[in-house]
């Protein structure tokens, strides 16, 4: 149901979940633990797959949030539920309020969860090409800041997410990293296709966080296109389905 950081299981008083579609009772191209709430999947079903994550980690299900996520770098301090259906529109959740889980959905992009151990104060982010690139690993720990939280303590686990050898990319894509920094080259490494290139979100990712200045990160090393435990968009693509599942990566600090 669910695979997890081993640094971050340390961590006295906070848990966390990297949920695989493994345990749910949605079906068909959504089989297992769908917590896509923009899927097309049965809303009955969704809500009970949320239901069974939120049993895992202890809370209510209205006290597991998540957003409406848009491939931006803004952030949001989570402080009570949401009041009603309609979810925050940005990529990042914070939280020092003690039984509240916060989460971001993926199904390639990259889940990544942050905790302070000392000042109690955890961080969710959802890390595509666009999102990493833009800054919302860096909004997030400054978020996490202001909740009190000191980046040279943070500890960051990076989740399941499309790996380099899964990752093909064309060349304008290859073009906007470099131009935003050339030393952006080294994440990408040549494609069997012309023209083409394979990009490493995970390092990328990871090159961001150390150099924001986080104390520890633990890379799963998980590739949600090789691995069927997970929902893939690429994958659902390359199979012609007309959508896929999507996982929920939570954290939160105990009560």
């Amino acid at each position: 149901m669910l695979v997890s950081s081993d640094v971050m299981s340390a961590i006295p008083g906070v848990r966390h979940a990297f949920f695989t579609r493994e345990g749910g009772v949605s079906d068909g191209i959504y089989a297992g633990l769908n917590g896509g709430l923009g899927s097309n999947d049965s809303p009955d079903s969704v809500r009970e797959n949320r239901r069974r994550m939120a049993e895992r980690l202890g809370v209510a299900p209205d006290q597991l949030l998540s957003l409406h996520q848009v491939h931006s770098p803004d952030v949001v301090i989570a402080t009570v539920p949401w009041d009603g259906p309609v979810r925050p529109k940005a990529d990042a959740l914070v939280t020092a309020t003690p039984n509240l889980a916060i989460g971001v959905t993926t199904a390639d992009c990259g889940p990544i969860l942050f905790a302070d151990p000392e000042k109690r104060v955890v961080g969710a982010a959802h890390a595509g090409w666009k999102g990493a690139l833009t800054g919302v690993l860096e909004a997030t720990l400054q978020a996490m800041e202001e909740l009190g939280a000191e980046r040279g303590r943070i500890i960051a686990a990076i989740g399941p997410l499309i790996r380099q050898q899964s990752y093909e990319v064309g060349a304008e894509f290859v073009a906007r990293f470099i131009d935003d920094d050339a030393e952006h080259a080294r994440f990408f490494l040549p494609s069997q296709r012309k023209g083409h290139a394979m990009f490493d979100l995970g390092g990328f990712i990871r090159m961001r966080l150390e150099s924001a200045g986080v104390l520890l990160i633990d890379d799963l090393g998980l590739d949600t296109y090789a691995d069927e435990r997970f929902f893939s968009y690429r994958r659902s693509v390359h199979r012609k389905e007309p959508d896929y599942g999507r996982h929920v990566h939570a954290i939160m600090i105990e009560g």
